[in-house]
């Protein structure tokens, strides 16, 4: 057997036991949730599977700084530029997984 006919013969192995996703599915919804004084909603962009992040509100009297958390499939996960927000301000942290990932798993943020 040639190499590169091995080496298909194992991607295709590989690929095989991996999850299926039912037609039409992107990856996960925007979510929206308050954690901490913040009024966070996530997002992956239109354009780049691999590019995600949250946007915050901040609903307290005080700054509040976070950051995104970037879950990527079988690739490391990103943690995204730091983002400081005053009272009443919204704010972004976003990220990008590396270009072998297999898309992003889950969006959360960490209040730093």
């Amino acid at each position: 057997m040639k190499r590169s006919v091995a080496s298909a013969a194992v991607l295709a192995a590989a690929l095989a036991l991996l999850p299926a996703l039912p037609a039409g599915a992107a990856g996960p919804a925007p979510a929206s949730s308050r954690l901490a004084g913040l009024d966070c909603t996530t997002w992956i962009h239109n354009n780049d599977p691999l590019h995600g992040g949250v946007d915050c509100s901040n609903n307290t009297d005080g700054t509040i700084t976070f950051h995104a958390d970037i879950t990527c499939g079988w690739a490391p996960d990103v943690t995204g530029n730091s983002a400081t927000v005053a009272p009443g301000e919204v704010g972004e942290s976003s990220g990008t997984c590396a270009f072998y990932s297999t898309g992003i798993g889950h969006i959360g943020w960490t209040v730093e």
